[in-house]
């Protein structure tokens, strides 16, 4: 199943109006998307807790790395450059972290709040190769600032 955008768009906004906390949002949003769709396999925030690093959030899936510089990896690459990251196969990404050797492919968007401060990345992988594309980019990123940039 693939996701159906609009409608993650539609229930997410539900279940998040009123809700300022951001743990709060970030479980419910992951909680959501993972489900959405089945090329997520695991699929987490990754929190700024200290410049220059994050530290794991809220997450679906397997365990995550617990601790990225802004330095390393994809997840690290996204919060330094403010980017998305669409890699379609981490073993060509050099500086890849394998926080599970079954991820084949990866997506990371930067969460930025209300006054354009970065608060995190949003990590989607996928056991599958080039399991994303540029409309989940988009659409994921339309999601992210709707709830996180309000």
């Amino acid at each position: 199943m693939r996701a159906d955008y609009p409608t993650l768009n539609r229930t997410i906004a539900a279940l998040t109006e009123g809700e300022t906390d951001t743990v709060a949002l970030m479980a419910t949003v992951v909680c959501e998307v993972h489900h959405a769709d089945d090329r997520f396999d695991w699929t987490g925030f990754y929190r700024v807790t200290d410049p220059g690093l994050l530290k794991i959030g809220p997450y679906q899936g397997g365990h995550g790395c617990l601790v990225i510089p802004f330095s390393r990896g994809v997840c690290g690459a996204a919060a330094r450059t403010g980017e998305v990251q669409l890699v379609p196969d981490v073993e060509a990404f050099s500086d890849h972290i394998a926080c599970s050797s079954s991820t084949r492919s990866e997506l990371v968007l930067p969460v930025r709040d209300g006054a354009g401060d970065l608060i995190g990345v949003f990590d989607i992988d996928s056991n599958q190769p080039d399991a994303f594309t540029p409309g989940d980019a988009e659409c994921l990123s339309d999601i992210l600032t709707r709830v996180f940039a309000r």
